[in-house]
């Protein structure tokens, strides 16, 4: 099929002026990996039937292709338009042409989201100690809570020796159970870098009463520090906030710009077709299963904030979270405006009629397609973990050469 083009001066201009754009690489994962615009999300052409209606819901969304001369292009545009997709171009010269324009390559995979966690770490100054600290405050038996922000599997396959998994937006409900005592420091991990700087300001950002630090490059650092993690771990943090958690966390959304909204103006943003809205349910998976709202998707809250790119692929869309505490939805859509997202929270709703059952799960990539992540498993060659450290701490430098990522930090 015949399709327009566009350039990657017409990409940079949407982006800069907050237009809805889905800038689609057609490549496997691993390709997409070693190279991308910011904003690009990967959708394999060959996993386009399984992924486009739940992650691009909009039929007439602008939809950008672009591959790295591959020929993917072509049957990626026919696939698209045998679900119903009506706007869809290619970025004329794909890859080539954008490099060969001057713009900004990442690598990686949830770049952005990465790039905004180092951001917050460089303008909030988010404290953090080295794994020899940490090793230290363990040995010593110092008055100390770990609080692991990854998902539950990534804990329970590997984590510092005592930790308790807390996935990212449960952390403001539940560090007060798993921490009661103001006097203890609280320690936040994940496996690398940008969850656990983004728990640890969370914490901060919420007037938590303790001390709190993160880990310095998590499990990554950790296991370079020559230190021994432990594996099979299953003990999870209760539900129980400190004093004024659900009140700061509602004021930390206000200060990023956040709108809570009622069941009249929700219905007047789904009304509005001419824009892309993402409904994310941002609890846990067993409480969504237990009961729903119709038409919300799950994605945990700390994991939408890490994974933006896979949950939301049309930058300029709208993002409508929901959350019966209402403390996850109000921290995760915090950060999320502060990406620059156009974030709502909604109010309620769970007293009427919820649906039942579990998440819909998409199934997971060929794993000879997929990009292993230098901060997964347990047998990840020491200097490949050095350098995803590395291309890290330069990401604050590469955002700022891009301009287009429209970020700010509270």
């Amino acid at each position: 099929m015949k399709l327009p083009t566009v350039t990657p001066a017409d990409i940079r201009r949407a982006l800069l002026l907050r237009e809805e754009i889905a800038l689609l690489d057609l490549r496997y994962e691993a390709a997409f990996a070693t190279g991308h615009p910011l904003f690009a999300a990967n959708m394999a052409v060959d996993r386009i039937a399984i992924e486009a209606e739940v992650r691009l819901p909009r039929k007439d969304v602008p939809i950008v292709l672009y591959d790295g001369g591959d020929g993917l292009v072509g049957p990626g545009a026919e696939r698209l338009a045998a679900l119903g997709y009506t706007n869809i171009s290619a970025l004329d010269g794909g890859l080539k042409a954008w490099r060969a324009a001057g713009y900004e390559v990442f690598e990686d995979v949830n770049s952005y989201s990465k790039a905004f966690g180092e951001l917050v770490e460089v303008r909030r100054h988010t404290p953090s100690l080295s794994a020899d600290e940490v090793a230290k405050l363990i040995a010593d038996k110092t008055n100390i809570a770990i609080l692991d922000v990854r998902r539950f599997d990534e804990y329970a396959t590997m984590n510092i020796p005592g930790s308790v998994s807390v996935p990212g937006a449960e952390l403001v409900l539940r560090a007060g159970q798993a921490a009661p005592d103001p006097d203890t420091t609280i320690i936040v991990n994940c496996a690398g870098r940008t969850r656990s700087i983004i728990g640890t300001q969370s914490l901060i950002n919420a007037g938590v009463p303790n001390k709190v630090r993160a880990l310095r490059n998590g499990t990554i650092g950790w296991t370079l520090a020559r230190h021994r993690l432990d594996h099979g771990a299953t003990r999870r943090g209760e539900i129980g906030s400190f004093a004024g958690g659900p009140a700061n966390a509602r004021d930390v959304a206000y200060r990023a710009g956040v709108r809570h909204i009622g069941a009249r103006e929700m219905a007047a943003l789904v009304a509005q077709i001419d824009r892309t809205l993402y409904r994310f349910d941002v609890r846990d998976a067993e409480e969504y299963e237990a009961g729903h709202l119709s038409g919300f998707r799950h994605y945990l809250g700390g994991q939408l904030v890490q994974e933006t790119d896979m949950a939301a692929p049309v930058r300029g869309a709208r993002i409508l979270l929901t959350d019966d505490r209402s403390v996850r939805a109000d921290m995760t859509a915090s950060w999320l405006a502060q990406m620059g997202w156009e974030v709502y929270v909604l109010e309620g709703g769970y007293d009427s009629a919820l649906e039942i059952g579990p998440p819909r799960v998409l199934p997971r990539p060929d794993p000879a397609h997929r990009y292993r992540r230098p901060y997964e498993g347990t047998d990840v060659a020491q200097a490949a973990m050095q350098a995803y450290l590395d291309w890290e701490y330069g990401l604050v430098e590469q955002l700022r050469r891009d301009g287009t990522h429209g970020f700010y930090v509270i």
